[in-house]
């Protein structure tokens, strides 16, 4: 609803209006080339928290097919995955993400790889212990009697019971992806000029913070604020 919602086009310009302060004709002030930052920061909500639920969900899917193999398979293939999973998990996202945009390349689709790759670790050990307790359980060892498949097994009896953990755990993930995907924004490694995201919006603000603050205080109060209200859902969740 951005463009019912924003009172400008997020790319339109006025040289007359540059770095103009908030006020009744704009709310947030204007930028640099006279764009309207209220605008931009309204149309920049659907990059930025599109952004972070695209990265979540790619990694759920690909979390999730790992953890349940590997825990659904064991033996040596199960200890070999879980220990490359821990060499991974010991690089810090952010970083483990740049590393992997870096050869990517940028853009908005590589930054949303980028981020999704990193937290996969994270969800694949966690699927994979909740695989452990499930395939245990009674109902898993009846499929086996009739003679189910390990595939049907892994999609019929392991996914249904794993996916409450996979909900509360992509709900608690979801704020750290859209601050990730921002960061990436920042460093001019995602959305580029003049994409309207909020990463890149704070980015391009900072040589301007003596001068025209609002140009970075409203996209990072944006950003706040959608991260804690997502984080408080999470935890309502959980």
């Amino acid at each position: 609803v951005a463009p019912l919602v924003a009172p400008y086009d997020w790319n339109e310009t006025d040289v007359g209006m540059r770095l103009e302060a908030p006020s009744a004709e704009h709310f947030f002030g204007t930028d640099l080339h006279g764009r309207d930052v209220f605008s931009r920061v309204i149309a920049g909500g659907r990059y930025s928290i599109s952004l972070g639920v695209a990265t979540v969900l790619l990694s759920v899917l690909l979390g999730s097919l790992i953890g349940i193999f590997l825990g659904f398979i064991g033996g040596r293939i199960d200890a070999w995955g879980c220990r490359f999973l821990d060499v991974l998990l010991g690089f810090p996202a952010i970083v483990l993400a740049i590393m992997i945009v870096s050869v990517l390349g940028v853009g908005l689709v590589n930054v949303v790889i980028a981020v999704a790759l990193a937290g996969v670790p994270r969800f694949a050990r966690v699927v994979r212990g909740a695989v452990l307790v499930v395939r245990e359980q009674l109902y898993v060892e009846a499929a086996r009697a009739l003679g189910a498949s390990p595939l049907r097994i892994m999609g019929r009896e392991l996914l249904p019971n794993v996916m409450p953990t996979l909900v509360v755990l992509g709900t608690l993930d979801l704020g750290n992806a859209i601050l990730s995907t921002a960061t990436l924004s920042f460093l001019g490694l995602g959305a580029q000029p003049p994409t309207p995201e909020w990463g890149a919006m704070l980015s391009s603000g900072r040589e301007f913070m003596r001068y025209a603050p609002w140009m970075m205080f409203f996209p990072g109060l944006a950003l706040f604020l959608v991260v804690m209200s997502v984080n408080l859902i999470g935890d309502r969740i959980s």
